[in-house]
Formats: structure tokens, sequence, C-alpha cells
């Protein structure tokens, strides 16, 4: 079982499934909601998924994808916990930097990149890492 939370602890999850994916996206949404060059994920069944503390606020819009993407938030301190959109089905996409502890981090080493079109020049691609346009 993994715990985690957003920065101020307002918000927390557990998921206790096993993890069905691990990526990276490079997209500008993903861009624009870490303020970083990508986004590094872990994608586990929603069933094994449930908030613990706190109300998360949401927030959806079309992706890049064309599909509408729903981030899940703290209210309070901004750090945006998971995603969901009907591309990846009855999973919750975790940032996995909300996870606590480093193992989590550790565990994530991504299965593929998404968006690689749009991957800055100078990230190098992940080595074994499937290389995939669209989140399809």
């Amino acid at each position: 079982m993994s715990e985690g939370g957003c920065l101020c602890g307002a918000i927390r999850i557990r998921s206790s499934g096993e993890i069905k994916n691990r990526v990276i996206c490079h997209c500008s949404d993903c861009r624009k909601i870490t303020g970083s060059t990508y986004s590094t994920n872990i994608v586990v069944d929603a069933d094994g998924f449930s908030v613990t503390k706190g109300t998360p606020k949401e927030y959806s819009k079309k992706a890049d994808s064309g599909e509408t993407v729903t981030s899940h938030f703290c209210g309070d301190c901004g750090s945006t916990l998971w995603r969901t959109t009907k591309t990846f089905g009855n999973t919750k996409v975790i940032r996995v930097g909300v996870m606590d502890g480093t193992s989590a981090i550790e565990d994530a080493k991504p299965a593929v990149e998404l968006f690689v079109s749009e991957r800055i020049s100078w990230v190098p691609g992940i080595d074994g890492a499937g290389q995939k346009e669209l989140q399809s």
C-alpha cells in the first residue's frame, strides 16, 4: 500500500492496488501543471484508490489528446495529486512526486513516454521506455 498527499497536508491519498503502468508525459498540459519539462506518473486501478483526508478540487479541460482530462488538486496549496481521463479507463494517474518517501519514485521508472514529439530537445528519452505520440 502506498500513501501520499499534497504539500500542505490537507489532502491525503492511498493506493492499495498494483501499479498498472509507469508513464512520463511530455504534453504541454503536464508541463504547465508540474511547472517542469514533463510529468512522472503511476497509473493505478481506481478500485484500490481512496482519498483518506480532505476534499480535493477538480479542474477539467480538453487535453492535447482530444479527451477531457480532470485534474484533482488541493485547493489550499495547489498540488495536483492525480488526473483521470477516459483514455486510461477506470484508473487514477497519480503524480508520483506526491507519494510519501522515495520508494514510490524509485519504483516508478517509466515504461512509456507519451507525446514524445513535444519532449524538450535537451531532455533525453528514458532507456527501455516505449515511445508514444498520443495517449491512445
